[in-house]
């Protein structure tokens, strides 16, 4: 991998993270596109804890009030009724389904799953339910002639039901074209959730899966000598850098605006897929060999 494949890379991988229109699709597109390599799960992995990085230090308020409130809930009975213990637990219990899955289909997340036409499929069907999620959301916030407006759940109503639904909604997007906030936001519109509270567990929810793929990735790279070590770090720095700076960008966007613009780019991208691989421009396997 060049220094310039890393460059653009991290930028895609920064620009793609949060929003609902997946970064492991984009970064395995552009190598296609381009006729690069495809950077691999190994490159996604990493590159994606500085996303993380930048998930981290956006909502270190948050993350330190809720640890700090988890660890005195463990030796202090009073502490377990606080939401912030609660929401530790429950990010916990959120991360469960996604760390089994990931680990049970590591194989076909590195292979069968990168497939194009399958990139296709998920980039046009998870861009439906997100339409479908968005606009449920939008007709409870309106209201109507003859509908009143509807009070949509905030993250003091979130229960362990609730956190393993969005946790196996997480783990959809472990295929490549899902969308990690896509999903995790669409499950939680779907539940009644309100956008920015869907949204705001959803990153909550992807610090430890994605920190700990990472790591175990970064595992896997050190044993194996199958990364280049060089672009891949600079590729994670540009990440995070871009990445702090959509993560606030998208956090107020979804406090006013709606998500019909991302549902649109998805179905459009999904057939334009499509499209080129049925004309046999680009190979469903484009570019699969790890560089």
């Amino acid at each position: 991998m060049s220094w310039f494949e890393s460059f653009v890379l991290g930028l895609v991988q920064g620009l793609t993270e949060f929003l609902p229109i997946s970064s492991s699709a984009h970064l395995r597109l552009t190598a296609a596109f381009a006729g690069w390599h495809d950077p691999g799960a190994a490159f996604t992995a990493i590159t994606q804890i500085g996303t993380e990085t930048a998930v981290l230090i956006y909502f270190r308020k948050d993350i330190a009030r809720i640890v700090s409130a988890w660890f005195r809930s463990l030796t202090n009975a009073s502490m377990r009724s606080d939401h912030d213990a609660q929401m530790g637990w429950l990010v916990i219990v959120g991360s469960i389904p996604i760390g089994v899955l990931g680990v049970t289909f590591k194989d076909q997340i590195e292979g069968p799953f990168r497939d194009l036409r399958l990139i296709a499929t998920t980039l046009i069907v998870m861009g439906v339910v997100l339409g479908i999620a968005d606009r449920l959301a939008a007709r409870d916030e309106a209201g109507g002639k003859h509908r009143a407006v509807k009070e949509r759940k905030s993250l003091k109503e979130l229960g362990i039901r609730d956190g393993l639904i969005f946790g196996f909604c997480q783990a959809l997007a472990l295929i490549p074209g899902v969308s990690r906030s896509g999903a995790t936001i669409s499950g939680g519109l779907l539940m009644g959730y309100t956008r920015e509270a869907a949204a705001r567990y959803s990153f909550l929810l992807a610090i430890p899966a994605v920190l700990a793929s990472g790591v175990f990735e970064l595992k896997d790279a050190s044993e194996g000598g199958h990364v280049s070590w060089g672009p891949t770090i600079f590729a994670t720095f540009v990440a995070f850098g871009v990445g702090y700076a959509v993560i606030s960008w998208f956090m107020k966007f979804i406090t006013t605006k709606s998500f019909m613009p991302f549902v649109i780019y998805r179905v459009l991208l999904g057939i334009l897929l499509f499209v080129l691989v049925s004309a046999g421009v680009l190979s469903p396997h484009a570019g699969e060999s790890a560089g």
